[in-house]
């Protein structure tokens, strides 16, 4: 049982276990990245749900928690402060560490100022071999391994509660509606919300090709019919409101956009009539009676349009009639013949025409709750400072052995870091210089 046990932890604790882990997740991220939808496995298109995911991520916790364990005790030990240095500290040691004077008090009373008036914690311990000063910095950074692992795996846990317990779906307004329950994406149902939101007003602007330019949408929330939030949402500049957050996504033309249209016959022309998508109308020729198919604003960039079915005598006819069709038709002759979609007259001898469209426009808004949010911030900020202690602090330990030889009193300066040894070596010449001008005062 005990051989099982060893074996399952050296697996988990495996760095090969954590190459492997980080590999596969950046690979199902790019499949899941640049692989069509329409082509893909349905999980992947969906990866952060899916129970792959859930499983990579729990794996690679458990790989960092049993490597943070089993390092743990290695670490300790280094952080417990051993006075005495290691035998062969001051063993070779090269003449710029060493001083020689002639006085013993004279000499530790000049190491405790150097290190005195530059560390703030100095500590003494007489040897057989004499006396040592001991300084200990930067204990913290062994600990920088540690912070980055527990925010990787807080960030692994936002990402799961974001994943388990956040909702994203979308929500078409038309100015003046409003909204308290919202349907989720993927068959989940509706969902409640304690509040409305109701669209104000939606602003859209476009350039002279026709292109949208900005659009922005006035939002208030309500909230036992009284309005508690205003706030508009423009394109990459969401709103929240109580852990909610709202994305201008996209728009369009509301099916109740209505358009005015127009006939002429040999009697003369007709009176307007204003219809909207989805309308049936009776025609006086020949008993017809024709349905309002689509109407759209600006039509394979050629403009205002409405696209009619005509149904008379057993005969269905289908065609577009666009606002500027004589402009189009003089652009491009022969087009009506060519394409008899594009001919109002198609229907004889009814010659329809477009006066304007009422446009009235619906946004969409995508809307996002994320729980894990907060806890990805703890995630990162201990993530940085994790980085900070590993990349820009160093446990470093200084040693200054004063020893009585039968001539003369001989003063050594050696330290270890575990990292930055050329900072350390800077630290000591420094110490050596100021040791030295201690004892020339």
């Amino acid at each position: 049982m005990s051989k099982s046990k060893n074996v399952l932890r050296s697996f988990f604790s495996s760095i090969k276990l954590t190459i492997a882990l980080l590999v596969l997740l950046v690979l199902l991220f790019m499949a899941a990245t640049f692989i069509p939808r329409p082509y893909g496995i349905a999980w992947l298109a969906d990866l952060y749900h899916s129970p792959l995911f859930y499983i990579l991520m729990g794996l690679l916790s458990i790989n960092l928690i049993i490597c943070s364990i089993n390092r743990l005790p290695v670490t300790l030990r280094q952080c417990k402060s051993t006075h005495p240095p290691p035998s062969v500290l001051f063993e070779n040691l090269e003449n710029e560490r060493i001083i020689f004077t002639d006085k013993i008090d004279a000499a530790c009373r000049a190491v405790d100022a150097s290190l005195t008036a530059k560390f703030s914690s100095v500590k003494k311990l007489k040897t057989a071999k004499g006396i040592i000063f001991y300084r200990e910095g930067g204990r913290f950074s062994l600990f920088g391994v540690y912070i980055v692992h527990l925010s990787i795996l807080i960030i692994i846990a936002a990402a799961i509660i974001g994943s388990v317990f956040g909702l994203e779906t979308d929500v078409h307004l038309q100015e003046g509606e409003s909204a308290s329950v919202i349907q989720l994406n993927k068959d989940k149902g509706p969902y409640q919300l304690d509040f409305s939101v109701r669209c104000d007003q939606f602003v859209v602007e476009f350039y002279h090709t026709g292109a949208p330019k900005t659009y922005r949408s006035d939002l208030s929330f309500i909230r036992e019919g009284n309005v508690v939030h205003k706030g508009s949402v423009l394109v990459n500049h969401p709103l929240t409101f109580e852990g909610f957050r709202f994305y201008q996504s996209s728009y369009g033309i509301s099916p109740e956009t209505k358009a005015v249209l127009t006939y002429t016959t040999a009697g003369g022309k007709s009176t307007d009539i204003m219809v909207k998508q989805g309308d049936v109308f009776q025609l006086p020729a020949k008993k017809a009676r024709a349905t309002v198919l689509r109407v759209e604003e600006n039509i394979m960039q050629l403009g205002p349009a409405v696209k009619l079915s005509i149904e008379a005598d057993k005969k269905h006819i289908q065609f577009w009639v666009f606002q500027h069709i004589k402009e189009i038709a003089e652009v491009n002759p022969g087009l009506l013949s060519e394409v008899p979609l594009f001919n109002p007259g198609l229907f004889k001898p009814l010659v329809f025409s477009l006066k304007t469209i009422e446009k009235r426009y619906y946004t969409g808004l995508r809307v996002v709750r994320d729980p894990g949010v907060p806890f990805a911030l703890t995630g990162g900020v201990f993530l940085l400072v994790g980085l900070i202690t590993i990349y820009f602090t160093a446990h470093q330990r200084i040693w200054v052995l004063v020893e009585q030889q039968p001539q003369r009193v001989k003063i050594s300066v050696n330290g270890i870091s575990n990292r930055y040894s050329t900072s350390l070596a800077g630290k000591l010449n420094r110490l050596r210089q100021r040791i030295s001008g201690e004892i020339a005062t």
